[in-house]
């Protein structure tokens, strides 16, 4: 009869951090998304149905643009 191996039993996680993490930085590969970012530039998560009606940056830009030079000025009293 052959014998079958057991199974290893699988070490018990726990929901607290560890105090120290050690990394493999060797196979770390460069951010892949690191050009597209300009210098000054933020990224903002839009919501699925948003994201849908703006196929690119541009267009979010220009409706943001148009929107910001619609909008009545500020006063000092309410810059932040």
């Amino acid at each position: 009869m052959k014998s079958t191996s057991q199974p290893k039993p699988k070490a018990k996680r726990t929901a607290e951090l560890r105090a120290e993490y050690r990394f493999d930085y060797a196979k770390a590969k460069p951010n892949r998304f690191a050009e597209r970012t300009r210098p000054g530039s933020i990224a903002i998560l839009l919501d699925p149905d948003v994201a849908r009606v703006f196929k690119s940056a541009e267009a979010v830009n220009t409706v943001l643009r148009a929107l910001v030079a619609a909008m009545p000025p500020r006063s000092a009293a309410t810059n932040r």
